[in-house]
């Protein structure tokens, strides 16, 4: 689907059809060495990392904020060579890996407002923040919701998270109609049809496109809405083109398989004895699952556009490692809970 999407487009930019299929290769064959990596030790061996990699993420966002390249009026990438790397997708799974550890080990004094509550809620701050200042309110809020999930589960005072949410809630309204991109796309999302040659023409070319697809699809590589109609038809809207190609049997494949990755991540959460590795496959699941649903219902209407890829089967070579390293840790988890159930 990454070629059928984006193969006229590179055609046209770079001269070459498959230039993003052998760039998102590369980053999958990476993703998997990676993965295998991770599996090869006790994963409770990750929480000593935990703590660099997050200040690790905080200082390439931080640099990435003065030295990142620029693209559409955003900083989310820093430029290695002919590759691209997304700072932010890297916070994602250290933030998940951070809340994890630090909770787990904390849980004497987890409902103690200054020990339990606050550090942890200062770092994820932060994180948000600075992704938020690229600007990225998608992710930035993807990031406040895992870590509220996970706080949740750990056992987080109920009146802390209440005040924390209320205390937010001014914040996300003022993020989101401050910039004046961000109010016409949510006005967008109300009516598209209101501009339908400005903000709501990418929204409207993405029904056409699952509309056109029927129920078997018009037939895999014969996309018309690819042809330069339909914006980021590689990246944010694949599910689209997928619909519009492949049809609803394509459509609901997809979704089923990502059901049951929930289904499957869930019983790992659930069966695992350790806190910390129940944090963690939690937090991963909910961080890939959170994502599927902001990318299907964007492309679908049901919320506005936010610009997250599909995890696993966009273009993007940040997001797809990131995703794929995650599953390798919860494949570790799964393993490790197998060994003590035998």
């Amino acid at each position: 689907m990454v070629y059928s999407s984006s193969a006229i487009f590179a055609y046209e930019r770079f001269n070459d059809s498959t230039y993003f299929l052998k760039r998102h290769f590369f980053y999958l064959i990476l993703g998997v060495a990676l993965a295998l990596g991770v599996m090869l030790f006790d994963y409770r061996k990750l929480q000593r990392f935990s703590k660099p990699l997050i200040f690790f993420s905080i200082f390439l966002l931080l640099i990435l904020l003065l030295k990142g390249r620029e693209i559409g009026g955003a900083k989310r990438w820093f430029r290695l060579g002919q590759f691209s790397f997304q700072p932010s997708e890297l916070a994602k799974i250290s933030i998940v890996l951070y809340l994890s550890d630090i909770l787990a080990r904390k849980q004497a004094r987890i409902r103690n407002f200054f020990e339990g509550f606050l550090p942890p809620a200062t770092i994820a701050g932060i994180v948000a923040l600075l992704i938020l200042l690229q600007p990225d309110m998608g992710t930035s809020v993807l990031i406040v919701i895992i870590t509220g999930i996970i706080f949740f589960v750990a056992g987080i005072s109920g009146k802390h998270l209440l005040s924390s949410i209320l205390g937010l809630m001014p914040v996300v309204f003022i993020a989101m109609f401050s910039a004046p991109y961000r109010r016409r796309r949510l006005l967008a999302f109300l009516d598209p049809w209101k501009d339908s040659r400005g903000i709501g023409f990418q929204v409207i070319q993405s029904f056409l496109a699952l509309g056109s697809g029927g129920m078997f699809g018009i037939g895999l590589g014969q996309s018309h809405q690819k042809l330069f109609y339909l914006p980021e038809a590689h990246t944010d809207f694949i599910f689209s083109i997928i619909g519009e190609e492949l049809g609803f049997i394509g459509t609901a494949s997809i979704l089923i398989l990502f059901i049951l990755f929930l289904w499957q991540g869930m019983r790992v959460a659930f069966n695992c004895q350790d806190l910390f590795g129940k944090l963690l496959s939690l937090g991963i699941v909910s961080m890939i699952t959170l994502e599927v649903l902001v990318n299907i219902g964007a492309g679908t209407g049901v919320i506005p556009t936010k610009g997250l890829p599909l995890p696993f089967i966009s273009y993007g070579g940040s997001s797809l490692m990131i995703h794929i390293v995650s599953v390798g840790i919860l494949l570790n988890i799964a393993k490790g809970v197998k060994e003590r159930a035998m």
